[in-house]
C-alpha cells in the first residue's frame, strides 16, 4: 500500500513515517507540509491512502480529502488531528473522509486503520464519534459561521461587511443571531463556543 503523510510538523510527520515504513504492507511514498503540496504529491504518486493533519497551511486536512475525492477517487483519506471536535468530524465525513483518528493513537492503531481504509472500509475513533453525536448538529446557517468566523480575529462590524460583501446593518443581524443560537453572552463568547465545537 503506497501512504502520503501531510503534516506542518515535520517532526510528527516523519516520525510517522518511520512507524508506517515498519510494516511490511506500508510504504510512505510521499511527504507533504501544507494541503497544496499535499494534493499535488498525491496526484503524482497516485497513493493508495493519503494520511493528512486537519489543520495544514494553505488547504486544511478536509479540504484536500474534497479535492483528492475529486482528483484521485481511488485514494482512502485519513485525518489525523489534535483538534478533534464534533463539527470537524461531521465536516471530514460529509467530505468523504473514511477515518478519522486523534494524534494520540498509536501506531499500531493507525496501521490498522490505513488498511481498513485502503479496504473500502471506515474508522472513526469512538471517543471522537460519542462527541459529535452527543454535540448534535451546528445551529449556524452557513452564512452565520462565515460571518462568525470573520468576526472572530476581532474585526469591527465595518471590516466584517466589506470582507464578506453584506452590508453593516446584515453583519449585525448574523452576528445577533449566531449569539443568540449559542446562548453566548456576546459575539467574542459565540466564536468561542462555535470554534470548541469545530463549527467555525
Amino acid at each position: 500500500m503506497r501512504v502520503l503523510l501531510a503534516d506542518d510538523e515535520n517532526l510528527i510527520r516523519e516520525a510517522l513515517a518511520q512507524m508506517l515504513d515498519l510494516e511490511d504492507d506500508l510504504e510512505v511514498v510521499a511527504q507533504a507540509a501544507s494541503g497544496p503540496e499535499a494534493v499535488a504529491a498525491a496526484v503524482h504518486t497516485g497513493v493508495d491512502v493519503a494520511v493528512l493533519d486537519l489543520q495544514m497551511p494553505g488547504l486544511d486536512g478536509i479540504a484536500v480529502a474534497e479535492r483528492l475525492a475529486r482528483d484521485l477517487p481511488a485514494c482512502g483519506t485519513v485525518i489525523v488531528t489534535s483538534h478533534g471536535r464534533p463539527g470537524h468530524l461531521k465536516r471530514a465525513l460529509a467530505a468523504g473522509v473514511r477515518g478519522f483518528l486523534p494524534k494520540t493513537t498509536s501506531a499500531a492503531t493507525l496501521a490498522r486503520v490505513v488498511r481498513t481504509v485502503h479496504e473500502g472500509g471506515r474508522y472513526v475513533d469512538p471517543d471522537l464519534a460519542t462527541e459529535a453525536i452527543a454535540a448534535g448538529d451546528s445551529p449556524l446557517t452557513p452564512r452565520e459561521a462565515d460571518v462568525l468566523e470573520l468576526a472572530a480575529d476581532g474585526a469591527p462590524v465595518d471590516e466584517i461587511a466589506a470582507r464578506a460583501s453584506l452590508s453593516p446593518g446584515t453583519v449585525r443581524n448574523y452576528l445577533s443571531s449566531a449569539v443568540t443560537k449559542l446562548g453566548a453572552a456576546n459575539r467574542h463568547d459565540a466564536c468561542a463556543v462555535a470554534r470548541r465545537m469545530g463549527w467555525i
